[in-house]
């Protein structure tokens, strides 16, 4: 994975865990819903429907992952611990928890309420998007991974927000990408 385009957006908590069956469910992406991402300095994106239709089409293998984190592996499609699929509200996810230990704590965490949300990390070539001024629609992205995250998403009064963005064009926008990034934990260790 080339690091340096992938993009990562996060929702407030949005999923209900069946903990007896070891099922973690939700959203990790919600349609047409207008988010700030990089402050004042930044845009406003939209996601529109059938931004991830090509992905899920395409049989890639996409991860389900603990804090974006490649060693924290919870489930993938290919193995079909992890199902993803679009309706109107969003990109739809279930998680099959393994019973290890990085699985166990996840689940007590979400007894306790202690999980922060969940994200997505995604790359978007040049015709997957569009501009209108400050205005970012995402029509076409390569989902990557979905990832459950302990702590709280970037902008809590949002739906979708920002975890990093790199690489959207403009020489100014691609500086402030890369120090949101770096703020943000970097993409240290991604595939």
């Amino acid at each position: 994975m080339n690091a340096e385009r992938l993009e990562r957006r996060s929702v407030e908590i949005g999923f209900r865990a069946q903990l007896e069956e070891r099922v973690l469910h939700g959203y990790a992406a919600v349609f047409d819903t207008e988010t700030p991402i990089g402050g004042k300095a930044g845009f406003v994106e939209r996601i529109r429907r059938g931004a991830f239709k090509r992905s899920l089409a395409s049989g890639r293998d996409i991860l389900g992952l603990k804090d974006h984190d490649p060693a924290a592996v919870l489930g993938r499609t290919k193995s079909r611990t992890l199902t993803l699929r679009e309706d109107a509200h969003g990109l739809e996810f279930e998680l099959s928890v393994p019973a290890t230990t990085l699985g166990n704590d996840l689940l007590t965490m979400a007894r306790r309420g202690d999980l922060g949300g969940v994200s997505f990390g995604f790359r978007v070539e040049e015709a997957g998007q569009r501009w209108q001024g400050r205005l970012r629609e995402l029509i076409d992205v390569d989902l990557l991974e979905i990832s459950i995250i302990s702590s709280f998403p970037a902008y809590a009064q949002t739906v979708v927000n920002a975890r990093a963005a790199e690489a959207w064009g403009a020489p100014s926008r691609l500086i402030f990408a890369r120090r949101w990034l770096d703020t943000a934990g970097g993409a240290d260790g991604l595939p």
